[in-house]
């Protein structure tokens, strides 16, 4: 995970993977550039439409929260506000 977060391109990664986030790089930075080719080189990497579906969905979901969040200013959560809550509630299995 960390590698995939530090820089996906080199990221010890399955080339489906690397085509599926090359294609929500360019949706997120430059999605008016985007073309059918785009969405084809992704199925043909092994991605179902359901799939590509999805992940454009979050992909604009987390776009949205994060502009609405900077724009309205909503404060960062202070440093160990996490780790402190996972110690006082448990992680409800998603650690």
């Amino acid at each position: 995970m960390d590698a995939v977060c530090r820089d996906w391109r080199t990221a010890p990664i399955d080339p489906k993977e690397k085509a599926l986030f090359g294609y929500l790089e360019r949706l997120t930075l430059e999605p008016a550039s985007l073309r059918q080719e785009d969405a084809d080189a992704v199925l043909a990497a092994g991605w179902g439409e359901d799939e590509v579906f999805d992940a454009v969905t979050t992909c604009a979901l987390f776009g949205f929260f994060n502009r609405w969040i900077d724009g309205n200013g909503v404060p960062d959560t202070p440093p160990g506000f996490y780790t402190a809550r996972i110690a006082q509630m448990g992680d409800f299995r998603y650690a």
